[in-house]
């Protein structure tokens, strides 16, 4: 059930963004009086799903959710209707029109994808404010993975700043040592400052092995906030409020040690040591195969102190359009660590990556947030200068504005072959990747 809520989620967001960057490109078209043929959500090869005629244009949904179109006339274009090209231009195609005209229409869907990124990210700010963990209020310090511990970082570390630059939102410092590769992170551990050297291999490894970049987390103390029923957690009486201190008389009392301690003795019996109240009690309890034994914790924020930002209508926009700002700088970013990390690009994902982005309970706030920063995420990958991509149309209206010449039909033509293989070959790269790492990892 899950998996079908992120599926859904992904198609609600795909179909919203393609039929709003699509209705870019075919409105300055109508305003130009060009004659747009089809306006597809979905690629519709051999058949559609449905379609209906509206005055010139076919209005209609393909089975291949891939993207979208609009077949704009007289125009070379992934159709690649090459007959009608070989005929008179006539006034209401795209090629006789000026090319500042020509050139607006393309733009129109990269636009609408800007301005909807930002306008759905200042209703997010003004419904739910921004909620966030300051570094600085983590008092129990940080929880590390192997990796992190391999680069030197130790449970109860305290973050003080990354190649000298402090970050004073916590959920930014992993991706902040990431995109910009860090070289040291400056801690507090245990009242004296350290500086840790970070290595490009670090990084390589954080990309490879860290899911979302979460190596570190914050710590807190591991106390119960529910049990699961008939599992050894409940079953040997451990109830909501207890607080476990040790495990086989070792004194352990956060989650993340309790966690890592059930995982490497998975169906072991252990002897749990718990506070309840002013008690202190012993359970008996029996990992399951999993190395769990079925409780739940309490939410940080019951630990540790978040900080919410709340915006007024009119002040949510500018901070939707720093929001969008953000999202842009960091995916150009995350371009730069692809081409310039070991085995960075073995961690592109493709629909399956995208989809499991999102929650596997219907959540409004994660789903526009999402669909916020898929918005801005498109608009930089149409306007890269690809034949076949709008900012390959982009790319050669703008040799014609400046030289007053059209660039030559035939190597349009084969241009746009040439941009619709690499396009091709990347989407079944990033596809492949996303089957390579669920099957064979």
């Amino acid at each position: 059930m899950g998996v079908l809520t992120q599926v859904s989620q992904f198609i609600l967001s795909l179909s919203i963004l393609i039929v709003l960057h699509e209705l870019g490109h075919f409105i300055p078209a109508k305003l130009f009086k060009t004659k747009v043929e089809k306006f597809y959500l979905f690629f519709d090869p051999w058949f559609s799903l449905f379609k209906v005629k509206r005055g010139d244009t076919e209005y209609g949904i393909g089975w291949l959710p891939l993207g979208g179109y609009v077949k704009i006339s007289g125009m070379i274009d992934e159709s690649m209707d090459k007959e009608q090209m070989k005929l008179p231009a006539q006034d209401w195609e795209f090629r006789s029109k000026p090319a500042w005209q020509r050139l607006i229409i393309m733009l129109g869907g990269v636009t609408v994808n800007v301005i909807l990124g930002i306008l759905i990210y200042a209703m997010v700010l003004f419904a739910w404010g921004e909620e966030h963990l300051p570094t600085a209020n983590l008092k129990y310090g940080i929880a590390c993975d192997s990796l992190a511990k391999n680069i030197g970082l130790r449970d109860g570390d305290k973050i003080l700043s990354i190649n000298n630059i402090v970050v004073p939102n916590f959920d930014r410092v992993t991706g902040f040592i990431v995109l910009n590769k860090a070289k040291s992170i400056q801690v507090d551990r245990n009242g004296t400052k350290i500086d840790i050297p970070v290595s490009d291999l670090n990084i390589s490894d954080m990309i490879k092995e860290s899911k979302s970049f979460g190596f570190i987390a914050p710590r807190m103390p591991c106390v119960v906030d529910s049990v699961i029923p008939n599992l050894p957690a409940a079953q040997s009486g451990i109830q909501k409020g207890d607080r476990i201190i040790g495990m086989n008389n070792t004194p352990i009392s956060f989650y993340n040690e309790v966690s890592e301690n059930l995982k490497k003795h998975p169906g072991v019996a252990s002897e749990i040591q718990i506070l309840r109240g002013n008690d202190t009690l012993v359970k008996n309890v029996t990992a399951t195969a999993e190395g769990t034994i079925g409780f739940i914790n309490k939410p940080l924020t019951d630990f540790l102190k978040t900080d919410t930002t709340k915006y007024s209508f009119f002040a949510a926009f500018p901070a939707g359009v720093n929001k969008a700002y953000e999202t842009f700088g960091s995916y150009l970013k995350q371009f730069k660590v692809i081409f310039t990390v070991k085995d960075a690009h073995k961690q592109i994902g493709g629909f399956g990556t995208i989809a499991s982005a999102y929650s596997t309970s219907w959540d409004w706030l994660g789903f526009w947030s999402f669909t916020a920063f898929l918005s801005i995420v498109l608009a930089i990958m149409n306007i890269l200068p690809i034949p076949s991509l709008d900012g390959g149309h982009v790319m050669f209206l703008l040799y014609e504005i400046i030289t007053r010449r059209k660039p030559n039909e035939k190597f349009m033509e084969y241009a746009q072959y040439a941009g619709m293989v690499l396009l091709l070959a990347l989407l079944l790269y990033a596809n492949g990747n996303d089957i390579i790492r669920h099957f064979f990892k």
